[in-house]
């Protein structure tokens, strides 16, 4: 499967979680297929764990949390959005009375600084993890996936991403992104109505004086003042604090200086943070490792590397039987198989063959399961034909060896044998077969598959 790193990893994660509180899986399919695939520890895992999370749900459950937590991010987005203009709106009013330029800019920036030094404060003491946007962002994303099975998809990721300490830098794009959508709104806001109406401009107070708010108009817009935005001299701000001035320069220095406070102590503190966060993300997301120290990971070590092959293991069979998915990517060409499973001594085996159709004989026993299924992975046939005794009933057992031996090879067929001379066929087992067949999606017909093992065709 063609996915991200981060996605892979994840994965490992919530299947480890899931055998932590469930037990281990029944896993003897992917563990073959993870030995066949070799590698090191960590690529067997990561081979196991995604194909238990194909089989068993998870892959889907992440793509739901993804999905979700995309949802969610548009909704906070859509509601940053409103905000950023309702903020603007706010304080500046529709016009009618002279604008607080101090109280305008504590409405635009107020919450913006305090929210920004307390993700500056988490980032230094608590891990950064700790942002309220970022746990509702996170929250959303769970309740949106309405996924069973992303029961482990969410802590999963959680704990993948705080043991590399990336947590902090996930959330600091979301909740930067989302600031910097809110102010850069504000800013649009702003823009519009000091564009579309005449404002007056003033400051009020009753126990600071006039050379309070000079110092403070002038130390604000000496860093904006360095980027071209206009501030007011010491005389028009303190006589702005009677009344409106009516000069028209006097109202492009305050509309001017506002802008200016809101682009530099707003929008661009967002916007570097943001970009920060990004490259330290990605950074962190390039060195992310599996690691094999885990407990839940240990237990696999001698699963996925055995010293020697260990016989008359048998694990419990799973509580369902997962759908078939035929192996992509054979040639045509690549060959046509028979193979019989627990026939009877009394029937001549194998018939007649055609020179182009090998025979696997018969599998009795769970080695000869074991060898014949590492052989299809390693040199997987265009075509399989399954020959089955429909008198035995259709057990789990041998359900689940039809299952693996299908997605060993390019097309598979069942044969389900016609019974020996003078023996009839139990019409109610034979309709079991049917039915469990049909459930794992697998072709089957009564009659010989051998023009089609040896044309493609019937």
């Amino acid at each position: 499967m063609a996915l991200p790193k981060l996605q892979r990893l994840w994965l490992c994660e919530a299947v480890r979680l899931r055998e932590e509180h469930a037990g281990l899986l029944e896993d003897s399919e992917a563990n073959r297929r993870a030995q066949v695939a070799g590698g090191d520890l960590a690529s067997r895992i990561e081979t196991r764990a995604l194909l238990l999370a194909e089989r068993d749900g998870q892959r889907q459950a992440q793509r739901h949390w993804l999905q979700g937590a995309r949802l969610a991010l548009l909704l906070l987005g859509l509601l940053a959005l409103a905000s950023g203009a309702g903020l603007a709106v706010a304080a500046l009013g529709d016009g009618q009375t002279p604008v607080n330029v101090f109280w305008a800019l504590g409405s635009l920036l107020g919450l913006h600084l305090l929210m920004l030094l307390g993700w500056v404060v988490g980032l230094l003491f608590g891990g950064g993890h700790g942002a309220a946007l970022g746990r509702i962002w996170l929250w959303l994303s769970e309740k949106l996936a309405r996924d069973a099975s992303a029961l482990h998809t969410g802590p999963a990721l959680v704990l993948l991403l705080r043991r590399q300490r990336l947590n902090r830098w996930l959330v600091g794009m979301a909740v930067h992104g989302l600031w910097l959508a809110a102010l850069s709104t504000a800013l649009l806001m702003l823009l519009a109505l000091l564009s579309t109406r005449r404002y007056g401009f003033v400051w009020e107070t009753t126990l600071l004086g006039g050379d309070t708010f000079v110092a403070l108009t002038q130390a604000l817009g000496a860093l904006p003042g360095l980027l071209g935005f206009p501030v007011p001299d010491a005389a028009t701000v303190r006589a702005s604090g009677d009344s409106p001035l009516p000069l028209e320069s006097a109202r492009h220095a305050w509309a001017g200086w506002l802008i200016g406070v809101v682009v530099l102590y707003g929008v661009l503190p967002r916007l570097l943070l943001g970009l920060v966060c990004l490259w330290r993300w990605r950074r962190g997301v390039a060195q992310l490792q599996l690691d094999v120290d885990l407990p839940g990971y240990g237990l696999l070590r001698e699963r996925l590397q055995p010293n020697s092959e260990r016989l008359g293991v048998c694990d419990a069979e799973p509580a369902q039987l997962y759908q078939v998915q035929s192996a992509s990517g054979i040639d045509a060409s690549s060959g046509a198989l028979l193979v019989a499973i627990e026939l009877d001594d009394r029937r001549p085996w194998p018939p007649v063959l055609p020179k182009s159709v090998a025979d696997a004989g018969i599998i009795d026993s769970r080695e000869q399961r074991r060898q014949l299924l590492d052989q299809l992975t390693r040199f997987p046939p265009a075509r399989l034909a399954i020959a089955c005794d429909p008198r035995r009933s259709p057990d789990r057992g041998s359900l689940a060896l039809l299952a693996e031996l299908a997605r060993c090879a390019g097309s598979t067929r069942v044969w389900l044998l016609q019974p020996p001379p003078g023996e009839t066929l139990d019409s109610e087992r034979l309709g079991d077969w049917h039915k469990a067949l049909d459930q794992l999606q697998l072709a089957h017909n009564g009659s010989s598959p051998l023009t089609w093992l040896e044309t493609g065709h019937d």
